[in-house]
């Protein structure tokens, strides 16, 4: 089995804040797996929503599977996330104040060949933080590059 598949949402942590993060199992059918498996699928303008009490991610694209037939799934589905009870108590309760969202920031297979996703509690950075976190990764990579 493949290791090492690790989709990431490398725009998440420059449009927001991330606060805290969790890890959740990702309700798919049988051609989505094979999709990511071989990395064809995307993060980057996903989110996750509340229908009732059950979480689901928006707008995630996982590309058809090639060999896949007449079973083969549609790319922009809305997916359902596996969560305890408690977790999504404590998403909601947050999700409900003003300014917070929850993001997928990393997508992976585990050990036991499962695709989870790793969604973060997250708050909107105005321009200027945008603007201060790329000072702070330009005033690193100088400091990296006189080490050298």
């Amino acid at each position: 089995m493949e290791k090492g598949i690790n989709i990431k949402n490398k725009r998440a942590s420059h449009e927001y804040i991330l606060l805290q993060d969790f890890t959740a199992g990702i309700q798919l059918s049988g051609t989505e797996i094979k999709s990511i498996r071989e990395g064809k699928a995307s993060i980057v303008d996903a989110y996750c929503i509340f229908r009732g009490s059950e979480l689901f991610v928006i707008n995630m694209h996982i590309a058809e599977y090639v060999y896949g037939t007449y079973n083969n799934h549609e790319p922009k589905r809305d997916r359902k996330l596996l969560l305890n009870k408690r977790e999504l108590h404590k998403m909601q309760i947050k999700v409900k104040e003003k300014g917070f969202t929850i993001i997928p920031t990393l997508l992976f297979i585990n050990e036991k060949g499962l695709a989870k996703l790793t969604i973060s509690l997250a708050r909107g950075k105005h321009h200027y933080d945008k603007r201060e976190t790329l000072k702070q990764k330009d005033i690193k990579r100088e400091i990296d590059r006189s080490r050298e």
